[in-house]
């Protein structure tokens, strides 16, 4: 890491960190759209993460989530630590697409609750009865697809295609836009909407940042540090 990239760490006074897949790749996780991602392996994974695929076969979907999203054992890695640190010094924001719940984990592990967090894509252990609107732990829905109490169907706080962003995500990650002085982008290509539209809210005078291991290009001035978002995460002072 360069130490005019750690000075501008340094001096930002609220930071927002735009993150994918390529964020959990080095815990473990694989991402949808690479040569081995989920979506290249199986071209009907969009299909299979659908709601009308949710609605129409929903055994179907459920042995889809159990085999392909859930990765119990995997671990933060550097990058979570240090977003997750300067989150809670007030200096940042996370908003993810991340659905891992990996930033929630590396909140524990800093013994503190999840904040300055948008799950923009919701989180995967974040589980409810459809039926009853009831929250139950992910052990119960890996266990049946059916609530214990009222045999309602459960399911993942995910969105599905087909589905909108919670209108909540949409406004607190405009407001997080608009008021930083620092934007970073991390392992991810920027091409999934609405996501990839929080740049155009992007406070003008923001410094923007981009590190991925894929070359990204925008109609605006930013800094492309192509390589390896973990060592510069494990680099960063925080």
């Amino acid at each position: 890491m360069d130490a005019k990239d750690q000075e501008l760490f340094d001096q930002a006074k609220q930071i927002v960190f735009l993150t994918g897949a390529g964020v959990s790749t080095a815990s473990g996780i694989p991402d949808f759209r690479s040569a081995n991602g989920l979506y290249t392996q199986n071209h009907n994974a969009e299909y299979y993460l659908s709601h009308r695929y949710f609605e129409t076969d929903p055994d179907g979907f459920y042995e889809f989530c159990k085999q392909n999203l859930y990765f119990p054992d995997a671990l933060p890695n550097p990058i979570h630590q240090k977003q997750v640190a300067l989150a809670l010094q007030d200096r940042a924001t996370i908003i993810t697409q991340n659905i891992d719940n990996l930033y929630e984990v590396e909140f524990q592990k800093q013994g503190a609750k999840p904040r300055h967090l948008i799950d923009f894509h919701g989180n995967l252990y974040h589980v409810y009865c459809e039926k009853c609107g009831q929250t139950v732990p992910v052990s119960e829905y890996l266990d049946s697809r059916l609530h214990q109490t009222d045999q309602g169907p459960l399911r993942p706080d995910i969105v599905l295609y087909d589905e909108g962003i919670k209108q909540d995500d949409i406004l607190d990650s405009v407001h997080a836009m608009q008021k930083a002085d620092l934007v970073v982008i991390v392992g991810t290509s920027m091409r999934v909407y609405p996501f990839a539209g929080l740049l155009e809210y992007r406070n003008p005078q923001a410094k923007v940042m981009a590190v991925n291991q894929e070359k990204l290009d925008f109609p605006f001035p930013f800094e492309m540090i192509q390589a390896d978002a973990t060592s510069f995460f494990a680099e960063l002072c925080a």
